[in-house]
């Protein structure tokens, strides 16, 4: 099996693992403890989450606070819900459906366009009641990689929040500034289930969720030791080898782009993260070539909208038609990919398509 969706999710390093299994049950069986219970197991757990808190936050700007969450999901809907109840958020067309759905949501939407590269330049207007401009930095479909600094700086001038969904950035390459940025562990080697959204020190955010208010009073819910730890270990690991892992995913890029030459790429060749290609053949029937090479794991889209039956609004939003965007194919790869795993899957995607061109 070749694996090649590194959008939809990640393989779980091992150094992520180790760090975990010490509060799934530990060499003494007592690595169970709730973090915010006072006694001893408590307090082993708490520090545990705090030391992995550091690694968390240092991969962000300086100058803000980590909140865990259950996922960046959660850690979206906070920022978006909790930045405030009056005025319009301005969100790019090709964001991702927890920051465009939890938008129309609260009837706050605004749609910001992308060019046909997929870019979201700012030399378009906000509305005058912007409360807050919504930009993901690398593009989960097409890995455009988005004019963030230049869309911080357009909110600052019109007195709005910036937010960035970070997702496919996070571990891979610098995050920029912002007020808030949200991301998820299992998109960089760590555990599923947790996230974090991080908050500009001087923000004030409003709870939507009531309970315990475990973190921060932002957040309700006993955390997990070991989905944390398993996070900050990731963390520390992509720190460690983030330059490491950028050039094997440009060496992996590039052979690629070799080998499915007769394919049309989507979105930019150059403002991209270069762990994502998205490709297309016009008239392709991708459920019949996934189908036929069922060994190579890859995806018709995005995997949060597989199945739906519709095109990708990302696709569409950069000027595709539905046959095309339904004639595209994402392939995503890192650290633990080989140049092998390209050649191999590129052989079998190729000789499938070829056949279809081939019968029609």
């Amino acid at each position: 099996m070749i694996y090649l969706d590194y959008q939809a999710t990640t393989p779980l390093a091992p150094e992520a693992r180790d760090a975990m299994m010490r509060w799934l049950d530990g060499p003494d069986g007592m690595g169970f403890g709730n973090p915010h219970s006072p006694h001893k197991l408590g307090r082993q757990a708490a520090a545990a989450i705090e030391a992995a808190r550091e690694k968390v936050a240092a991969l962000f700007p300086p100058g803000g606070q980590v909140i865990f969450t259950g996922g960046a999901t959660e850690a979206l809907n906070l920022a978006i819900r909790g930045s405030g109840t009056t005025g319009s958020v301005s969100v790019s067309a090709i964001e991702h459906a927890a920051v465009s759905d939890t938008a129309e949501a609260i009837g706050a939407k605004h749609v910001l366009n992308v060019s046909k590269e997929g870019q979201c330049n700012t030399a378009q207007d906000v509305p005058n009641d912007v409360r807050l401009i919504a930009v993901m930095q690398v593009n989960n479909e097409i890995g455009t990689i988005q004019p963030t600094i230049d869309w911080h700086r357009k909110a600052k001038e019109n007195n709005a929040l910036f937010l960035i969904d970070a997702v496919q950035a996070y571990g891979k390459i610098e995050v920029t500034q912002a007020d808030m940025i949200a991301v998820s562990a299992h998109k960089f080697h760590g555990p599923k289930g947790v996230g974090a959204l991080w908050v500009r020190n001087g923000i004030d955010l409003t709870a939507h969720q009531t309970g315990g208010g475990q973190e921060a009073g932002l957040r309700s819910g006993t955390l997990s030791p070991a989905l944390i730890a398993g996070f900050g270990a990731a963390a520390a690991l992509a720190q460690e080898r983030m330059a490491e892992d950028e050039h094997h995913v440009e060496e992996l890029w590039n052979r690629a782009r070799e080998i499915f030459d007769g394919w049309e790429l989507n979105g930019s060749d150059t403002a991209r993260y270069k762990g994502n290609l998205n490709i297309r053949k016009d008239g392709l029937d991708v459920a019949r070539l996934m189908s036929e090479c069922r060994d190579v794991m890859f995806s018709a889209g995005s995997a949060c909208a597989s199945g739906s039956g519709r095109p990708s609004h990302v696709l569409k939003a950069i000027g595709l038609s539905d046959k095309q965007a339904k004639s595209s194919i994402r392939l995503g790869w890192g650290r633990y990919t080989t140049l092998e795993d390209i050649e191999k899957a590129a052989k079998q995607i190729n000789a499938a398509a070829k056949e279809q061109d081939k019968w029609g």
